[in-house]
């Protein structure tokens, strides 16, 4: 996730690192340089490169504009409730932490109970950050494992999963041994459902894209649209075409980039969400809860750029 103060003005013209420039660089160049082609061979050879009114590409850009907004807002909209999700996590893992302070009335059992409980609830949001971007490193989860329990997390498929029943195992054995109430065990049962509940609203959201169709559908129009648009400006606007042309082209070829990185908002790109930064931050504080006074500093973004 892109970090960063917002630029003045002459700033704003000049920044490149988190901007979308570099993914659509290749396709304004080449407009650009088609666009230059078009002016050079009508100018030339006027029988072989035609002209058209451009007055029905201005009806064609109007429409598209409007479907690529419909199509960001909905990116958008998946983007904002992935945050959303991360967040609930952030405020039910730090209820967590003070809801298991009952266990520490039972004694040296309850304490070390209530460490396990929040050493699992750490390495379960580690895990879902590898389960949200399969090629993360998972020593972040494997540090916090005890050697038996990363068998069965090697093993398992769903990994996140099998840690929240590795708390709910150890929430029913203390409730067997009469360590909590029925009462205490109902309510840190319903907060280990709630992480599960932010993890399976997190998977539907990695596991359902936006329909190919209509993605396919505005890719296709946005670039027939810019190959056409030298065609219908060349007799107008002659050598100021191809400027005219590279700048339509970074706007549409942008906004349709962005909402390929907004729909995808647990990936790697620079506008994803910084799913790892927030797993860290839940991590200290948890240790924070335990007691822990050696943490490491919450995570800060690099080169303006939070993962």
């Amino acid at each position: 996730m892109i970090v960063r103060d917002r630029p003045n003005l002459f700033q704003l013209f000049f920044i490149v690192r988190g901007s979308i420039i570099r993914r659509i660089l290749p396709q304004i160049i080449a407009i650009f340089l088609l666009s230059a082609l078009i002016v050079w061979g009508h100018e030339e050879k006027p029988h072989l490169i035609v002209s058209f009114n451009g007055s029905a590409l201005s009806l064609l850009g109007i429409a598209l504009s409007i479907f690529l907004g419909f199509r960001n807002n909905a990116c958008y909209d998946r983007w904002w409730e992935g945050r959303r999700d991360w967040g609930q996590l952030v405020n039910v893992s730090r209820s967590f932490a003070r809801q298991t302070l009952v266990l520490e009335s039972a004694g040296e059992t309850g304490i070390e109970a209530r460490n396990n409980l929040l050493r699992l609830t750490m390495a379960f949001t580690q895990a879902l950050v590898c389960l949200l971007r399969p090629s993360s490193d998972e020593s972040k989860v494997l540090r916090l494992l005890t050697p038996s329990e990363a068998e069965f997390y090697h093993a398992a498929r769903n990994k996140p999963d099998l840690i929240l029943r590795l708390m709910s195992a150890d929430l029913a054995r203390m409730k067997a041994s009469g360590t909590i109430s029925d009462i205490q065990y109902q309510m840190l049962d319903i907060t280990i459902g709630q992480m599960g509940a932010v993890q399976a609203a997190c998977e539907r959201l990695r596991n359902t894209p936006l329909p190919f169709g209509y993605t396919l559908l505005l890719h296709r129009t946005a670039y027939l649209f810019c190959f056409l648009l030298p065609f219908g400006y060349v007799d107008t606007l002659g050598w100021g075409s191809p400027f005219v042309t590279a700048l339509i082209a970074y706007t549409f070829f942008g906004l349709d980039a962005l909402g390929d990185e907004l729909e995808d908002p647990f990936g790697h790109r620079p506008n994803a969400l910084a799913i790892g930064a927030l797993a860290d931050t839940i991590e200290i504080n948890l240790r924070e809860a335990l007691g822990e006074t050696d943490l490491p500093p919450l995570p800060q973004p690099k080169d303006f750029l939070l993962m």
